[in-house]
């Protein structure tokens, strides 16, 4: 079963709304945000945007050189060398920041890879679902105490309509039996969304909410490991590489979703769901096509949501949370 909040609350948003225009009026002075992926794609427009309100940006980065070289005219923004895929990087992150930060008000899990050939990290992990969700998941529950100190945390996790390619694979989460690029990629999606779920389940009573997002359709950095005729053959691009697909959308607007779930008042005393287009996403039907909107039912499902949990926190050895 999925929740019952999963439906719009008339957001005054929509999909053309920019970071700029979603952030406007809003004073962040003496917030820390940690912006996971920011300093590139839709992390840098992310970092941009809470900087300019005035927040202190924190951007864990597997490249600390090319982040600094990203963010240097970015005020009050630090950088912290960590690597998703590998826990010791993620261990030694956390402790950095531990040291270093008394709370964290906003978590924005934007880092992500997608579509990438067959790669094993860590003890035989698929690299997509350790990056896109493992990683997330061990450095979240590593700084938890930081977002418990906020009182009033909010967690934002980058998901992606790629979620309604496939389930959790319980049966084979790291496909050892065989290998298929997009349905990793779903998988991790999938991850995700349901990470959120039972995230804002465990942490609402330390006022840490957390939700999922599908940012929209955006040329980025995130479509480096496909060629130039893949992107073409989906009807993304031209052959001068011109974006040509319908209902894409500017990195300033793919940043926008998730920067309004991190700051909207009409989300307070809400948590655990899915998002786009600065609005709540319905529940779609399991055949309606990905770029028809919505979130599958089993991408919300608490039941799958804390299954996952489970399972990731047996394979990173995370401590429990909110308990």
């Amino acid at each position: 079963m999925s929740t019952p909040e999963q439906q719009p609350i008339g957001s005054p948003h929509s999909a053309a709304s920019t970071a700029s225009e979603v952030l406007a009026g809003f004073d962040l002075s003496g917030r820390t945000a940690l912006v996971t992926g920011g300093y590139s794609g839709l992390g840098l427009e992310t970092t941009r945007a809470l900087a300019a309100a005035g927040a202190r940006v924190i951007v864990p980065a597997r490249r600390p050189e090319t982040a600094r070289a990203a963010l240097r005219d970015v005020p009050r923004c630090e950088v912290v060398p960590l690597d998703l895929t590998d826990l010791a990087s993620v261990r030694t992150a956390a402790a950095h920041l531990a040291d270093r930060l008394d709370r964290i008000d906003l978590l924005l899990a934007v880092a992500g890879v997608m579509a990438t050939p067959e790669r094993r990290v860590g003890p035989g992990w698929e690299s997509q679902f350790a990056a896109n969700h493992l990683g997330h998941f061990a450095l979240v529950s590593k700084v938890y105490p930081l977002l418990a100190a906020a009182g009033g945390a909010r967690v934002v996790v980058n998901s992606s309509a790629g979620h309604t390619l496939t389930d959790i694979r319980w049966h084979d989460p790291h496909f050892r039996t065989g290998y298929d690029k997009w349905l990793a990629y779903g998988q991790a999606k999938t991850a995700n969304a349901l990470f959120a779920v039972h995230l804002d389940a465990l942490g609402r009573g330390d006022g840490v909410r957390a939700f999922a997002l599908h940012p929209g359709k955006i040329i980025t950095g995130l479509q480096r490991e496909l060629s130039q005729q893949e992107q073409i053959d989906r009807g993304w691009i031209d052959a001068q590489g011109k974006v040509i697909g319908p209902d894409f959308k500017t990195p300033s607007q793919g940043a926008a979703t998730g920067l309004w779930a991190a700051t909207s008042p009409l989300l307070t005393d809400l948590g655990g769901l899915y998002l786009e287009d600065c609005e709540v996403a319905r529940v779609s039907p399991p055949t309606a096509p990905m770029d028809a909107g919505g979130v599958r039912a089993y991408a919300v499902a608490p039941e799958s949501a804390a299954r996952l949990w489970e399972l990731s926190a047996g394979a990173t050895g995370a401590r429990p949370i909110g308990l």
